[in-house]
């Protein structure tokens, strides 16, 4: 935090034998002071041949106040004119290097636990391969199951006109009654059939 001023030359020259200052009777102990604080340089940031001098802001309000009290035509103003804040270097305290080891061991256990989250899922199969595999195996499983099906429909199907067929010659004698009536039978039993097969597909489908 900033708490005295570069003084410029002005107030330099104020202050020095046959000044401004000279005429205002500054009491002895402000002007010691102000000569003393004059005479010193910055301690710290600059090099040696570095000329500013520090006035603390206390002196330069002293000044204020007595120049205020006399009703001076001088006014503090026109005396810092070329005046500057000084901000004195802030100096960085050294890193503990107990610290530093602690925030770096965080900072990496906090990586290895992110990469084995991303990594979790992660196998070393060719997704490739192994896609085409489990395709072609559900490929062969669905031919092998609509083959079955096929199959059965048809071996039920002419089952039941068989039956139908030869245990209708106890109720019909004429050949066309005989085969009429397998034949209606057999329709109902494919349609039965059909139906049940489209319920199970669609199933399936959705279970896919």
């Amino acid at each position: 935090m900033a708490s005295s001023l570069v003084a410029g030359q002005r107030l330099v020259r104020a202050l020095g034998p046959g000044g401004e200052l000279e005429v205002e009777k500054l009491p002895r102990k402000l002007r010691a002071e102000l000569e003393a604080a004059l005479g010193k340089k910055p301690t710290s940031g600059d090099g040696p041949g570095d000329s500013r001098r520090l006035v603390s802001f206390s002196l330069i309000r002293e000044l204020h106040r007595h120049l205020r009290e006399r009703d001076s035509t001088l006014y503090l103003h026109e005396l810092l004119e070329g005046s500057e804040i000084y901000l004195p270097e802030v100096v960085k305290p050294p890193r503990n290097p107990e610290l530093v080891a602690r925030l770096e061991k965080i900072k990496i256990q906090l990586a290895n636990e992110e990469y084995q989250r991303i990594t979790r899922n992660v196998t070393c199969q060719d997704p490739r391969h192994s896609g085409t595999l489990s395709d072609l195996g559900k490929q062969v499983r669905s031919v092998k199951a609509l083959v079955i099906t096929i199959f059965n429909f048809i071996v039920t199907v002419v089952a039941a006109f068989v039956c139908t067929y030869l245990g209708s010659q106890y109720i019909f004698t004429e050949m066309a009654s005989r085969v009429l009536a397998a034949l209606i039978v057999a329709s109902v039993v494919g349609l039965a059939e059909l139906y049940v097969m489209v319920r199970a597909m669609e199933g399936e489908l959705g279970e896919l």
